[in-house]
Parts: C-alpha cells; structure tokens; sequence
C-alpha cells in the first residue's frame, strides 16, 4: 500500500512540475508577442507550484510514518 502512495505521489509531483513548465513556456510567448503576461500563464505557473508543494509535504509525511 505504502509503495502505490508513494507512485500516486510522484505522478502528482510530475504532473505539477509540467503545469509549471508549460506556464513558462505560454508566458515567454505571451511576453514575446504582446511584451505583457497574460493571468493564465501566471495562474499555472501557481497552481503547479502550489501542486508540487502540496506532493512533497504529501511524501515527506509518508516518509516519516
């Protein structure tokens, strides 16, 4: 059980982690052809930050059980 928590947690952090990317990428086009940020890029970049932390405190208390 501990194991598919444990896969279940990774697949989260790398789903975060390519939410944050693909913001980047949408905000360096938005900067590139409007020279401002748009607020979905910025929302992405968030909400895949705020995921990727939320997995990692997630393993981390996982790891000390």
């Amino acid at each position: 059980m501990k194991t598919q928590n444990h896969k279940s947690i990774n697949w989260q952090s790398l789903l975060a982690l390519t939410v944050v990317m693909l913001g980047g990428i949408l905000m360096i086009m938005k900067i590139y052809s409007d020279s401002e940020p748009g607020a979905i890029p910025l929302l992405l970049i968030i909400g895949g930050t705020a995921g990727y932390i939320i997995s990692r405190v997630q393993m981390r208390s996982q790891n000390s059980l």
